[in-house]
C-alpha cells in the first residue's frame, strides 16, 4: 500500500464545520491538506480564475480535490466541470460530498468525472479509501516518469467516525 503522507488534498467546504471535520480525518490519515471555503477560492488556488497572481498548482502539487456538492456561489459540481475542462488540472482525482442522498446528482457527478461520492458524515474508512484514487494517479505518474514522493503511513485504525452536530 503506498503511503499517503506525500499527498497533498485540496479541501472545500463553505460549512466551518465541515471543513474542519474533513481536515482533521484527512490529516489522522496523514495527508497534507489545504482548506478553501468555496469553489472561487478553490479555482483561485488553483490559478483558473484569469488572475496572473493566482498561486501556481504544479508548486502547490495537489493531488486530490475533495469538495462539497452544496455551496453557494459555485457548486461542487461547477467546481468539477471546471477542473476537468482543464488541460492541466483535469487528471486531478475529484471526489464530491453530500448530505443528501440524489442519486441523480450522484450520477452526474460520476459521469463528469468525479471519482467518487461520498456521503456525510464523512468517516475515517471514506478517507481511507481515496488512498486507491491518489495511487492511480501514481501509477499514471509513473507511467509518464515522474516519480512522486511517497513516505511511511501513518496507522490510526482507531477512529471510525467524527459526527457533526
Amino acid at each position: 500500500m503506498v503511503a499517503s503522507q506525500g499527498f497533498h488534498v485540496l479541501a472545500v467546504d463553505d460549512s466551518f464545520v465541515d471543513r474542519t471535520v474533513i481536515e482533521r480525518l484527512l490529516k489522522i490519515s496523514a495527508y497534507r491538506v489545504t482548506t478553501v471555503d468555496s469553489g472561487t477560492r478553490a479555482l483561485q488556488l488553483l490559478g483558473l480564475d484569469g488572475q496572473n497572481d493566482a498561486p501556481c498548482y504544479e508548486a502547490m502539487e495537489i493531488n486530490m480535490i475533495i469538495t462539497d456538492y452544496s455551496m453557494p456561489g459555485m457548486t461542487g459540481y461547477e467546481l468539477l466541470k471546471k477542473i476537468k475542462e482543464s488541460s492541466t488540472l483535469r487528471e486531478i482525482p475529484v471526489v464530491i460530498m453530500s448530505s443528501e442522498n440524489v442519486m441523480a446528482r450522484i450520477d452526474r457527478c460520476l459521469e463528469e468525472g468525479a471519482e467518487d461520492f461520498l456521503l456525510k458524515p464523512v468517516k475515517l474508512s471514506d478517507v481511507k479509501r481515496l488512498e486507491s484514487y491518489l495511487n492511480k494517479g501514481v501509477k499514471e505518474e509513473e507511467e509518464i516518469g515522474v516519480h512522486p514522493v511517497i513516505s511511511a503511513s501513518m496507522g490510526i485504525e482507531n477512529l471510525e467516525s467524527v459526527q457533526l452536530s
